[in-house]
């Protein structure tokens, strides 16, 4: 493959402390897959959810693609997710618990073309958790700085 896709949901991260990752196949349209291949995707507010014992994902945007005429997709759609059985039904058992969502983290291409997406089962930070954060990135950044400037 020509260019490695690679689109990354960097909100996520600091709205949420990942417990566990997953890698799930997605089931998309030949107008989804096209635009995909253009970059042109975002996962910003995405969530997976259960329907039947199923797991969907909600708000990837998608955008249309432009050669499409009428077999374009919606971009905002409802796509469902393929894991096997028993991460599916471990992923539901800890998703019943309060505070826990399932969270889209990064939607790629794998090395046979095919969309891949990155879920992770997520607990929600607090506000002084995320403050926590910023500190740990500030200070990290400042002794980057410092060891530039040393050389």
């Amino acid at each position: 493959m020509g260019q490695l896709i690679n689109i990354k949901n960097k909100k996520a991260s600091f709205d949420y402390f990942f417990i566990e990752k997953y890698t799930a196949g997605i089931i998309l349209t030949g107008t989804e897959i096209k635009s995909i291949r253009f970059g042109k995707a975002s996962l910003v507010d995405s969530y997976c959810h259960f329907i039947n014992h199923e797991l969907f994902v909600t708000g990837v945007h998608i955008s249309e693609y432009k050669f499409g005429s009428f077999y374009n997709h919606d971009p905002k759609r409802t796509r469902k997710l393929l894991l096997n059985r028993k991460e599916l039904n471990k992923l539901e058992r800890n998703t019943k618990e309060s505070g826990y969502a399932i969270i889209a983290t990064r939607l790629f291409l794998n090395e046979r073309g095919l969309a891949k997406l990155e879920i992770a089962l997520a607990k929600g930070k607090r506000e002084y958790d995320k403050r926590e954060d910023i500190k740990q990135k500030d200070a990290k950044r400042e002794i980057d700085r410092e060891k530039r400037s040393g050389q």
